[in-house]
């Protein structure tokens, strides 16, 4: 982590008392021409953050994602994914292109900017998505739904290996506010600090877990579940 990964937020909260003109590739526009403005998510949230510090062109993005390690919280790591996002916030007119360069040893690059309406959007997004819970629907919690297809014993199992890959990326997570404490200022640590939580609960919830399911706590019947669920099964069967 980086103490210059405290730039994009920093900015994007103080431009918000300026009032500046909003500016797009083809000039001035006004609120009734703009598009409909994308649903908020973390992608054009990093985007709209990492824009307000200054124009970039989408490699710079992507290289600053990855050194201010925000690819452990939001998957555009991926040069596909960024520009997907990059072009979803360009159509809303929350992003302009501000230039084209050309280095000699690299291809052209576009480099965008932050629009007047894009530095509003990334505000609320920021402050909505701080203060409002949202269900992400994680893969995890989906798997466990139907655990029960499962018979015990190899649900055992299978819990015992996601909680040592738990328990070594606790460890990791550890290290690394270990190793950045001392090197920049508590808030650029927080969402490290945040993963840590939910991984130490998630690791000793499997604990317990493993636990009841060797002791026979936590069991169940196959042939019992496929009966009690046949009743629905069918009428969702049913024309």
């Amino acid at each position: 982590m980086d103490v210059s990964s405290l730039t994009g937020a920093t900015y994007l909260v103080k431009a918000n008392s300026v009032n500046t003109t909003s500016r797009c590739c083809a000039g001035h526009r006004y609120a009734a021409d703009m598009p409909q403005a994308p649903r908020p998510s973390p992608s054009g949230l990093t985007v709209l953050c990492l824009l307000s510090a200054g124009p970039l062109h989408p490699y710079g993005m992507q290289r600053l994602i990855k050194s201010w390690g925000k690819d452990q919280v939001v998957n555009i790591g991926q040069r596909a994914n960024l520009y997907k996002t990059i072009k979803r916030l360009h159509e809303a007119g929350l992003i302009a292109v501000r230039q084209t360069e050309r280095a000699r040893q690299y291809p052209e690059r576009t480099v965008y900017e932050l629009t007047e309406e894009g530095r509003r959007a990334g505000l609320s997004w920021l402050r909505n998505m701080l203060a409002t819970p949202r269900n992400e629907y994680p893969v995890f919690p989906v798997a466990l739904s139907f655990a029960m297809g499962l018979d015990p014993e190899e649900l055992k199992d299978l819990l015992s290996q996601r909680l040592a890959a738990v328990r070594a990326r606790l460890a990791e997570l550890d290290s690394q506010l270990r190793q950045d404490q001392e090197a920049v200022p508590r808030i650029a640590l927080i969402e490290t600090e945040y993963q840590r939580a939910i991984t130490e609960a998630e690791a000793r919830w499997l604990g317990s877990v493993i636990d009841d399911l060797r002791s026979g706590t936590l069991s169940w019947n196959q042939d019992e579940l496929a009966a009690q669920a046949a009743e629905t099964f069918f009428q969702a069967a049913s024309p």
